[in-house]
């Protein structure tokens, strides 16, 4: 209590009436209960300077006052839009009912005629006073409070934020260490997954879309995990039976990437499943045709097929951009969504800057045979690819 009391008595109080003999009164009175900070003004158009100068915490206004009267100042003061004015008592020898229902419309507090009674006024500064400060104190827990909120939520999304960056790097170990299974350097699922959100982007994939695209892509062949050394490495054409158990990756990474709600991990599992899905229905597990493939499927299937087609592999060598265009292109339909091939001949300067960007060191050059010791053509190894 005397701790709220030492806080009225520090109150700003602005005291505006064109009589110099009330001022003088009312400043009086004020002073010597022990309000301490009391300004005042006989011109009304200095209110609003003085409001903002002193941070007012309380206002007494006359009405009757020459140029600007009292409704005067409070439509001026009510022009501030500020959720915090500081409330007005108007003080006035004005008795009739009608000023007295104008003043509360006009945003007055309380109203006290002239003349007054000492004690009175004193009572009714104080409760407004009391009012201000209770509203004063609630106001600044509120901005505690929305402080505290705030930095809550920062340190929520500064942690979904770290969850999604540990989330990317086990993503992205993933599909590396798909790829090392495969004789890879991690590189190609660099190249395929920024070809891939290329793609989407100028197939109409929102930026949050295409970012989720960018780090899903790379687990399209994490299934390969869970494929026999001997059938992964096997450096030749596959026979019915190892084909078989070839194909079977696409269902094992989706398997491995099913049973999380996040959209990162939901994508990923479709495109594990369907990025070896054709156009045409001849594809597989599922032999989904057109529209059926999803989009991230179809996209992740023609960055797939063309980066593996342009890098060299231990079973074969790699082709010659023209030459995996013009099968790409032959592909348009049957295996590859036309629009989609569309659009990656209109990207292609883009997609062979990635290709630059991302490409493989420079190495000795690597034999390569089949099974059987018969050299590779450059038109044989589509089939064990795709």
């Amino acid at each position: 209590m005397i701790e709220a009391d030492m806080d009225l008595k520090s109150a700003a109080i602005l005291v505006v009436d064109d009589e110099h003999a009330n001022v003088v009164l009312i400043e009086t009175i004020l002073n010597s209960h022990g309000y301490e900070y009391v300004y005042s003004t006989q011109d009304p158009s200095q209110v609003l300077g003085m409001y903002c100068q002193h941070n007012i915490d309380l206002i007494l206004l006359d009405i009757n006052m020459p140029v600007m009267d009292g409704y005067d100042v409070m439509a001026q003061l009510k022009a501030l839009d500020d959720p915090c004015l500081a409330p007005i008592l108007v003080l006035t020898a004005q008795y009739a009912q009608d000023f007295r229902q104008r003043a509360f419309d006009a945003g007055a507090r309380d109203y006290v005629t002239k003349p007054f009674d000492v004690n009175e006024l004193l009572s009714r500064v104080q409760n407004l006073l009391q009012a201000e400060l209770a509203q004063q104190y609630m106001r600044k827990q509120n901005d505690i409070l929305d402080h505290r909120v705030l930095e809550r939520t920062v340190e929520l999304q500064m942690a979904q934020q770290q969850l999604h960056e540990n989330r990317l790097q086990v993503v992205r170990r993933l599909g590396r260490a798909a790829e090392f299974r495969d004789n890879e350097t991690g590189l190609h699922i660099i190249r395929m997954s920024k070809i891939a959100a290329l793609l989407g982007r100028a197939a109409g994939m929102n930026d949050e879309d295409c970012d989720l695209l960018l780090n899903a892509a790379p687990m399209h062949d994490i299934g390969k995990i869970g494929i026999p050394d001997d059938i992964l490495l096997k450096p030749g054409r596959f026979d019915a039976d190892e084909w078989r158990i070839m194909q079977s990756h696409v269902q094992i990474g989706a398997d491995i990437l099913s049973g999380d709600d996040s959209r990162l991990l939901v994508m990923a599992a479709e495109i594990a499943l369907t990025h070896h899905e054709k156009w045409d229905g001849s594809g597989y597990p599922n032999g989904l045709k057109g529209e059926e493939i999803p989009l991230v499927g179809r996209l992740c299937a023609l960055a797939d097929v063309f980066d593996a087609l342009t890098s060299k592999r231990p079973y074969k060598p790699a082709w010659s951009e023209p030459d995996a265009l013009e099968y790409l292109v032959a592909e348009s339909g049957r295996h590859f969504d036309p629009n989609m091939i569309e659009h990656f001949l209109a990207l292609f300067p883009k997609i062979a800057s990635i290709r630059h960007m991302h490409s493989e060191p420079v190495c000795d050059e690597i034999t390569m045979q089949t099974r059987g010791g018969v050299g590779l053509s450059f038109r044989q190894p589509v089939n064990r690819l795709l």
